[in-house]
């Protein structure tokens, strides 16, 4: 009995002086005790500027969060740099963040071209590229990208959703395209005409350059070609321009604005509000500047956020509202993370995010991922602009699923 009692008690020594070694936390380069250091990279100038209120928002959200002790006690380090939209620039920068600033992952990156420069070297990497900045499709193949996650509905998803409204509704209308000449408009252009599917006329099709200076002639061509809806595909410097070009011509099409630009704040104002009126698209987040969202707690709570982090932020731009979303995103994996703050757990976390509801999505909106669904966000509503908000219509559309909830 004495043996037994001997064996038993040297069995719970052994066990308790393992428990601790069982409990140590994980990390790769980036993590530590005290702080997580996500990396980024911003059009913070160049033909995309417009766009730099993104990263400024998320700097301000890891501000709140490390205000308030951070992820388990950990503070976030976010390293955000400019690459003025140009690919090569965005290299450099990504080499920098994984090679000298040592980050554990690289968050929203933004851009199609950009994203795209610096994917296959994240990959080979094994860094996170996680919820990239773009809804181009290519950001969501786990099989041959398992580093690449994206965050946004995708652009031919979008595409689609345009296209099934004016089936319903215009029928016998001839469209007219304005679109960005890479992989995201092509990617909107896909979209569209694959839920078209032959059964309405394209009158136009006009691509434009992030460089150039105006987009006047490709307008006035798309006009020409006689088309009576107009969609326009285009970043928001260009999409702003468009709407100006389009009512100093007094064409009066039906017009549909790609979500990548409907910011009231950053493209609507801009373009001139009157101008805008009537204008279609689509969104997933709440429209602060919509007063049937006046009372809504959690835009009360993003109002109290950029009071304090961001007062001089935009608060008509539907960018801070991106940015805040994206931020929230990411603080979720982490805290998924717990302790064990590796870059194969990052993407482990990321593609298991099931049913999570954050307050500035649109009712009904969630996200969802898994090993083998790399779109975080399958869902979107179609919106009008009434001359001063974006109102959303009509049910929820799931690509998902193919339908409406």
């Amino acid at each position: 009995m004495a043996m037994f009692r001997h064996v038993a008690f040297a069995l719970l020594a052994g066990a308790l002086g393992a428990a601790p070694a069982l409990a140590q936390p994980k990390y790769d380069p980036g993590a530590s005790d005290g702080a997580i250091k996500v990396g980024n990279i911003m059009p913070y100038s160049g033909p995309l500027s417009a766009y730099a209120i993104i990263g400024k928002t998320q700097a301000a959200y890891f501000k709140k969060i490390n205000a308030e002790g951070g992820i388990n006690g950990r503070k976030i380090d976010f390293v955000s740099y400019d690459d003025g939209f140009s690919p090569p620039k965005t290299v450099e920068q990504a080499r920098k963040l994984v090679e000298s600033d040592e980050v554990l992952l690289i968050f929203q990156s933004l851009g199609t071209p950009t994203n795209l420069a610096i994917q296959k070297y994240l990959n080979a990497k094994k860094v996170p590229q996680l919820f990239v900045a773009t809804g181009a499709t290519r950001f969501g193949d786990p099989k041959n990208f398992p580093w690449t996650m994206g965050w946004q509905p995708t652009y031919q998803t979008e595409g689609r959703i345009y296209a099934k409204y004016l089936l319903a509704n215009h029928p016998d209308g001839k469209i007219g395209i304005l679109y960005q000449n890479d992989d995201s408009g092509k990617d909107y252009l896909k979209g569209l005409k694959d839920g078209l599917a032959g059964k309405m006329t394209i009158a136009a099709e006009a691509p434009y350059e992030v460089t150039d200076p105006t987009i006047d002639s490709q307008i006035v061509n798309i006009k020409t070609a006689g088309a009576d809806i107009f969609f326009n595909e285009a970043s928001p410097k260009f999409a702003a321009q468009a709407i100006r070009k389009v009512a100093e011509l007094n064409w009066k099409p039906v017009q549909l604005l790609a979500s990548i630009s409907n910011s009231v704040g950053s493209v609507l104002k801009p373009a001139g509000l009157d101008n805008a009126k009537a204008m279609l698209s689509s969104g997933y987040l709440k429209d602060p500047t919509d007063p049937t969202w006046k009372g809504d707690p959690a835009v009360a709570e993003w109002e109290a956020f950029m009071a304090q982090y961001y007062p001089e932020g935009d608060r008509t731009s539907t960018f801070t509202a991106y940015g805040y979303l994206t931020a929230q995103t990411l603080i979720q994996v982490l805290k998924q993370c717990g302790d064990e703050l590796t870059r194969e757990n990052v993407m482990k976390q990321a593609a298991n995010l099931k049913d999570l509801h954050l307050g500035l999505l649109l009712p009904g909106i969630v996200i969802n991922t898994g090993p083998d669904d790399y779109y975080p966000i399958e869902q979107m509503q179609m919106t009008r602009f009434d001359g001063e908000h974006s109102v959303p219509f009509g049910p929820v559309i799931s690509a998902e699923r193919g339908g409406t909830n």
